[in-house]
């Protein structure tokens, strides 16, 4: 009978080994090669031989007859394709099984064992599992199964047979092979996750309750252990953790304002973890010392600060770069709230947008200021600042005995994405003596493009700026950095001369020695990848990103406004990448307003969302804004999106709402 069949070795391997791995990766069984019909029940027996019984029946209805000289691939049903793991076939790759690829004569001598389950040996299988005993547990270990594509090339046999723990990696002797192999393979995964990435057809995430992840998925498990587990382990945790992850970089999440995955940015970030240093001292991290040093310097001449002067560090993100800027601000005018505290001070105010980040309000709580004297401003329809209402807030503020220190002006809100007239602040500053900071974590980027920079027009009038490269630049996280006007500032607020770090009598210059400005001792390497990704692109790369994603951004706008069932939120083609809309049901469609419809829409967008994340299609983000019910914000930061996703995005919430 089997020289009759045509099949193809690796088609045959392929339906077998899918017909059973689910039920293999199921009961944690580690995957083996079977050389004959013995062992091949040997690893079968292991499975619910009724679960065989189904296969069978099933492969029966499927499998061509064997004199067949050109049989279709075979059909596997549609709850085994899994999209981010499809079959061979589909892949048109070589098969492989745990990890490697067969050659040519193990794929040989396999096929008779493939014909036999097609051809009727299947009883025979399943009449053997029957009669022998179960076999004791086997530990939970999920095999690498040909399911499992993120690792294709060849792996060692001690990793694969789950004996090689970290132990056996450098620095132990002879540890240099095992260590290749172990990183190749992790690689490999990284590699695998990256090209899914930017496939549409994979999906943005697969979405598990809390409760689910931590009872744990298929052998995955959260929970730390007593003992070292093998490697083979440590993979499938990998593979695991990105699987059951959120695909940020993919072209259809539009969920946060930092999306995408630049491949040079990424190289950076594996460089740095490689270095493993600290940008404490220029004595430990010679060059990204000088690396930051530099691009600091850069950013500061493209805000126009006159020859890039003035000072500047990385820190943790935009809250941390904004509170910098308050603490900074207050050593400017009361450098004795240092030393003695708050009580040097009067009373002082602060001034925001009330569409401004949270970070000002919790800057003001942790610092001492208390929130009650963070004074909000008011906005105009778009969520830009009202100069007037400024200015009548300080003179009431002083009217009252307090001394307004404080101005911070938003160059892209993180709702709105609007840019508050920095120059009308700057003149009011000035007038009464305040510190003006512009918090662009989410606009600066702007300031690369020649024809949006316009909309930060008098940030060179700032006394500090916040700028965020891993938000409108696509630089992956963190990177943040608070750029300061006046040099001095930032090491006078900070420096706590610690004598076991910051020597004064090292052989080169300690000016280079960051640490002492830093709110931080230790101090993660942020910058390689922005200037390693400034190197790749150039200045004008950065600004084709930035006029790409607002170019997108407007044909959203224009898309949708006017559009049946979407409705804008505010009048007018938005000044950055966000674009805020309601969804309008049909059966909302006819109702008049009232309070009985706000409240129906309110519920609409986090329906939409959840329904999005269950099916994993795309992600983007919803919010109240004051009195105005929950609404989409689209944002687009991501240089991989095009003007089809928008159109995707478009048709899946009519989809998801229609019903509604």
């Amino acid at each position: 009978m089997a020289a009759d069949c045509d099949w193809g070795p690796s088609a045959l391997l392929d339906a077998f080994f899918l017909g059973l791995a689910d039920e293999i990766r199921h009961m944690m069984i580690p995957l083996s090669l079977p050389t004959n019909l013995d062992d091949l029940i040997e690893l079968a027996v292991q499975i619910d031989f009724r679960l065989l019984e189904e296969r069978r029946d099933r492969l029966g209805r499927q499998a061509p007859p064997c004199s067949q000289s050109a049989p279709a691939r075979p059909a596997i049903c549609k709850t085994e394709q899994l999209e981010d793991n499809p079959p061979s076939w589909q892949r048109d790759e070589p098969m492989q099984l745990g990890g490697r690829r067969l050659t040519a004569a193990e794929r040989e001598r396999r096929v008779h064992l493939q014909l036999c389950l097609y051809c009727g040996a299947a009883d025979h299988l399943i009449s053997r599992c029957k009669e022998l005993p179960r076999p004791a547990a086997r530990p939970r270990v999920r095999p690498h199964s040909p399911e499992d594509t993120s690792t294709r090339g060849r792996r060692s046999p001690s990793l694969a047979a789950g004996r090689m723990q970290l132990k056996d990696l450098l620095p132990a002797k002879n540890g240099e092979e095992p260590t290749m192999q172990f990183l190749l393979e992790v690689v490999e995964i990284l590699t695998s996750y990256i090209r899914k990435t930017f496939d549409r057809s994979t999906k943005v995430l697969d979405f598990h309750h809390p409760h689910q992840l931590l009872e744990g998925m298929e052998g995955f498990n959260l929970e730390l252990s007593e003992q070292p587990e093998s490697l083979e382990q440590i993979l499938v945790d990998c593979r695991d953790t990105l699987k059951y992850g959120v695909r940020t970089g993919h072209p259809r999440f539009f969920n946060q304002l930092s999306t995408g995955l630049d491949i040079v940015g990424l190289a950076g970030e594996w460089l740095t973890s490689t270095a493993n240093t600290n940008m404490f001292t220029y004595e430990i991290a010679p060059v990204f010392v000088l690396m930051e040093q530099l691009t600091l310097k850069k950013m500061r001449e493209i805000i126009g600060w006159p020859e890039g002067e003035g000072d500047g560090i990385f820190s943790p993100g935009g809250a941390i770069s904004n509170m910098y800027s308050v603490m900074i601000a207050r050593y400017k005018y009361f450098p004795e709230v240092k030393t003695k505290g708050m009580a040097a001070a009067p009373r002082l105010v602060l001034f925001t947008s009330e569409h401004s980040h949270y970070s000002i309000k919790k800057a003001s709580a942790a610092l001492g200021f208390g929130t009650e004297n963070l004074i909000l401003l008011n906005t105009d329809e778009r969520g830009r600042v009202i100069a007037a209402d400024l200015e009548a807030k300080v003179i009431a503020a002083k009217q009252k005995g307090y001394v307004p220190m404080y101005v911070n002006a938003m160059a892209g809100t993180t709702v709105y994405g609007a840019f508050d007239p920095i120059n009308e602040i700057a003149d009011i500053c000035e007038k009464y003596n305040m510190w003006l900071h512009v918090d662009g974590a989410w606009g600066g980027g702007l300031l690369m493009s020649r024809k949006h920079r316009h909309k930060l027009n008098g940030v060179e009038r700032a006394n500090s700026v916040t700028w965020n490269p891993h938000k409108m630049m696509g630089v992956p996280l963190q990177c943040s950095a608070i750029l300061v006007r006046e040099k001095g500032l930032l090491q006078g607020c900070n420096s706590m001369c610690a004598g076991y770090l910051f020597q004064p009598d090292k052989q080169y210059d300690i000016a280079y020695d960051t640490g002492d400005k830093a709110l931080q001792c230790g101090r993660h390497v942020d910058i390689f990848k922005f200037w390693l990704m400034w190197k790749a692109k150039g200045t004008v790369g950065f600004e084709q990103h930035i006029d790409k994603c607002l170019d997108l951004s407007s044909y959203l706008y224009y898309k949708i406004k006017g559009k049946e069932g979407f409705e804008m939120v505010f009048d007018g083609e938005p000044q950055h990448t966000n674009v805020c809309f309601w969804y309008i049901p049909p059966s909302l469609r006819s109702m008049p307003a009232g309070e009985e419809r706000q409240q129906r829409l309110h519920k609409v967008a986090p329906k939409i969302k959840a329904m999005m994340m269950e099916s994993g299609s795309t992600m983007v983000g919803y919010q109240p804004q004051g009195k105005k019910v929950n609404f989409f914000r689209m944002v687009i930061s991501n240089t991989a999106a095009t003007r089809s996703d928008i159109d995707f995005l478009v048709e899946e919430i009519e989809r998801l709402g229609q019903d509604l």
